[in-house]
């Protein structure tokens, strides 16, 4: 059985039944965690070496764990600092904001390796337009090159740890105010404005990236649909013309940002015929069955298992006390430390 191109979530913080029975079915790829499946370090390590149990090959598991407010697991793990601190730290010192860069990467994707995770849905590639707030402290910088430069050494960094990066939100979320959490964003920029500027950390690092998550937004002067349910974006723009040959995750069909195309049989076929390799499916598990039952007869895309299996992290998982206890974790600490200096609520505008 290979894996199947859906990601889903599990309720608690071990595996039911009836959780069992779903991560079981053969559309089934992945399972993304949520704070609400973590209750401490133990138990989390015994979560994830559940589910690696229950396949063979074993499914993916994934978090948002970027740092700064969206970090899921934070009691025994190390705080993480927000992108924009980062940004801030490279404004005063590029090489000193590179450097921490690759360290914050690297500490994120070693702690997380450590627990059993595979990978988490980081960087974001945003533009800190100073518009967003659901964007906010998790961009890197308001520059392009700023931003490649940032997440090109926090790449590095999560390398080194044994984890792929995905890049988000493509072609980028940064310029609408609207929260695709809430509603669909709309982006009324021409086409020329995208590629100059939020395009650019995309296409500088097509070819670092083993992932890439489309926005739920709409670009009106270029596209009817959202991002991430649109062949011209995912295979003109994205396959084609900046040559990315990794895997393409939908950001979860269960946001607002994705009613506009349907119920969720509709959303998920239509994410699928658009070019996403895997589809979250997040907090409704009704959503979630109807998308497994309509999939249930769909062709396994090899091209896609290809993609979907470079995304398991590399490495022997040694608990996180082994990880700090190293060298390498006391010193990304300490460098890290630093950056309290930065309030978290200010942007590089």
């Amino acid at each position: 059985m290979g894996l199947g191109p859906v990601m889903l979530d599990i309720e608690g913080t071990s595996l039911t039944p009836e959780a069992r029975e779903r991560l079981a079915h053969p559309r089934t790829g992945g399972v993304i965690l949520f704070t609400r499946n973590f209750e401490s370090i133990a138990q989390l390590q015994a979560l994830t070496a559940q589910i690696h149990a229950l396949r063979d090959p074993r499914l993916l598991i994934a978090v948002d764990h970027e740092g700064g407010r969206v970090q899921r697991f934070r009691d025994g793990f190390t705080r993480l600092p927000p992108a924009a601190s980062l940004g801030r730290a490279y404004d005063a010192d590029h090489q000193c904001g590179i450097d921490l860069a690759e360290q914050a990467g690297w500490l994120m994707a070693a702690e997380l390796r450590a627990v059993g995770v595979d990978f988490s849905f980081a960087p974001v590639l945003d533009l800190a337009h100073g518009v967003s707030g659901v964007i906010g402290d998790r961009a890197f910088h308001r520059r392009p090159e700023s931003v490649a430069a940032l997440a090109q050494a926090y790449v590095r960094g999560m390398r080194r740890a044994g984890m792929q990066a995905v890049g988000k939100h493509f072609p980028g979320h940064g310029a609408v105010r609207e929260d695709s959490h809430l509603t669909l964003p709309v982006d009324g920029r021409e086409m020329a404005e995208i590629e100059a500027h939020d395009l650019r950390p995309f296409a500088m690092l097509a070819d670092t990236l083993a992932g890439i998550m489309p926005a739920h937004v709409v670009y009106t002067q270029v596209d009817e649909l959202p991002a991430g349910f649109s062949r011209f974006w995912l295979q003109e723009i994205l396959r084609r013309r900046l040559r990315f040959s990794g895997a393409i995750f939908s950001d979860d069909l269960g946001m607002a940002g994705a009613e506009f195309v349907g119920d969720y049989p509709q959303r998920a076929r239509a994410a699928l015929a658009a070019g996403c390799d895997m589809l979250l499916v997040c907090n409704h598990p009704e959503g979630a069955a109807e998308v497994l039952a309509e999939l249930e007869a769909a062709e396994t895309d090899p091209v896609a298992q290809v993609r979907l299996a470079r995304m398991r992290g590399q490495g022997h998982v040694d608990g996180l006390a082994g990880v700090q206890q190293l060298p390498a974790w006391k010193a990304a600490v300490d460098a890290l430390r630093g950056l309290a200096e930065f309030p978290d609520a200010e942007l590089n505008v």
